[in-house]
């Protein structure tokens, strides 16, 4: 069973949640990796998902700002340390662009251990992907796109199954007409969506250059998705989000809308 569980789903500035990541798990129980969060609290998430590293040989990384990118390091210091220990089989790999690329080489050069960082380039391996390139995964077909961000370089990518299922994550940016090959009817849409239109206001999400639930859903009910994933939240009204974002979202989108809690997981049907 095709499973998504995701590892945060807060913002940048979060205190009551994780960072936005995720991991999926696929048919042949293989996982793939979406982001890491900023820090080590993803080695905690993971671990309390019951997360096997030797199932895991993908992930993708889509931009480098620090809630997204530093848990990078960690899981890159973990796979090494298990590599180093003859614990974990196969290779590591991790699919970003130029720019996350060099962060990743840069920032693992200045703080792993020795062997562990002799790790990187035997055993982990970054792929830089460019706008458009498809990769063929053992479990799927991965695009990358450029989200066409007007602040740091971001990517979003597409999967898409044997089966047909299409599931295409935007990144935590307001969506851009560039993507709309890769988001139109997907079945599952994976959206930013920083607050409730109602608390524009309080939260001003459009100066941060986010989205609101209003918006998100509009633009799923536009692209014919068939599901509706929002994340990359504030965290100030968490005891209520799953309602209140769900009940928003109704008014304006006729699919299934998904506001997950942090290690919820979500079946990937079509």
């Amino acid at each position: 069973m095709r499973k998504l569980t995701m590892l945060g789903t807060g913002c940048a500035m979060v205190t009551k949640c994780y960072n936005t990541c995720f991991v999926i798990e696929n048919d042949d129980g293989s996982l793939f990796l979406t982001d890491a969060g900023g820090g080590n609290t993803i080695l905690r998430q993971l671990e309390l998902t019951g997360f096997d590293y030797q199932k895991c040989h993908h992930m993708f990384v889509t931009h480098g700002h620090t809630d997204h990118v530093l848990g990078v390091i960690w899981v890159m210091r973990k796979v090494a340390d298990l590599m180093n220990k003859g614990k974990y089989e196969g290779t590591f790999h991790i699919y970003c662009h130029e720019v996350v690329m060099d962060m990743l080489l840069t920032i693992t050069k200045m703080t792993l251990k020795k062997k562990d960082l002799a790790r990187i380039g035997d055993g982990i391996v970054i792929h830089e992907v460019t706008d458009g390139e498809s990769v063929t995964l053992p479990f799927a077909k991965l695009t990358a796109f450029d989200i066409c961000s007007t602040k740091a370089k971001q990517f979003g990518y597409v999967l898409d199954y044997a089966d047909g299922l299409r599931l295409t994550c935007l990144g935590d940016e307001p969506y851009n007409e560039h993507d709309k090959a890769y988001a139109e009817h997907a079945d599952w849409l994976l959206s930013e969506a920083f607050c409730k239109y109602a608390d524009r206001d309080r939260f001003k999400p459009y100066e941060k250059n986010h989205s609101t639930v209003k918006e998100a859903s509009e633009l799923a009910a536009s692209l014919g998705a068939k599901h509706l994933v929002l994340y990359h939240t504030e965290d100030k009204t968490i005891a209520t989000r799953k309602r209140d974002y769900t009940a928003e979202a109704a008014q304006y989108y006729d699919g299934v809308v998904c506001v997950p809690d942090d290690l919820e997981t979500i079946v990937l049907e079509k």
